[in-house]
């Protein structure tokens, strides 16, 4: 327990240039502690305290404003920012080195009893307020951006923004490498639907450019006649 909660706290130095101080997250990291208590909640959820675990869980919804039912898998460092608003289902899963932040759901659209929300793939970025809805995998190293709503299959590495959520195309590199916080490299816009508009934007310009060339030889033809 001791040495998975050093590797929580191990997690946010990497990933939040806020965190000062060991006893400050301990302290002040609501993620830290909902992560902390939903391993508490998933032991007794395995050995059948189904009702115990239920009230450890709401009990650290209630003091962190996140909630984790017991049931859901939790891998290694996972790192939630800020947490308020989190919601993680019953039948989820989630890899190694996940960052979640608020306003996260991984949650179910159907009543099955069985598989109903998504497993998670190590390495995955998910945004603020972003909904990944149903029994699918989003692949390892994957970036839902803030806002998006998966539905469907999310290949390793892909990074999806809009609603619903589309795959977009590959991002420029960043001058240094940095942790994509919030799924999303600093002064890159992913948006597909703002690239199209751009490209479209700019050959407008270009056809414009060439009707008015068109119009000023049009214009000159009489003149050059009458000169004549």
């Amino acid at each position: 327990m001791f040495k998975r909660l050093k590797s929580d706290i191990d997690a946010v130095f990497e990933r939040d240039p806020a965190a000062r101080s060991r006893l400050e997250v301990v302290l002040c990291y609501p993620g830290v502690h909902a992560v902390l208590m939903h391993r508490v909640a998933h032991a007794m959820w395995q050995r059948g305290w189904r009702t115990a675990a239920r009230f450890v869980s709401q009990l650290a919804r209630f003091l962190t404003g996140i909630e984790i039912h017991p049931g859901a898998v939790i891998g290694e460092r996972l790192f939630i920012d800020h947490g308020m608003g989190v919601v993680v289902g019953e039948t989820a899963e989630i890899g190694n080195d996940v960052t979640l932040y608020q306003g996260v759901t991984l949650g179910g659209v159907s009543l099955d009893p069985g598989k109903r929300h998504p497993t998670i793939g190590d390495r995955v970025v998910i945004g603020a307020g972003a909904k990944v809805l149903g029994p699918f995998t989003v692949g390892a190293g994957a970036r839902i951006g803030s806002n998006a709503v998966v539905v469907k299959e999310v290949p390793p590495g892909a990074t999806m923004v809009g609603i619903p959520a589309r795959a977009v195309g590959p991002q420029p590199r960043p001058e240094r490498e940095c942790f994509p916080a919030y799924g999303t490299e600093p002064g890159v816009a992913v948006d597909p639907t703002l690239r199209q508009i751009e490209r479209l934007e700019a050959r407008l310009g270009e056809l414009q450019a060439r009707i008015d060339a068109l119009e000023r030889q049009a214009d000159e033809r009489p003149r050059i006649a009458r000169v004549s």
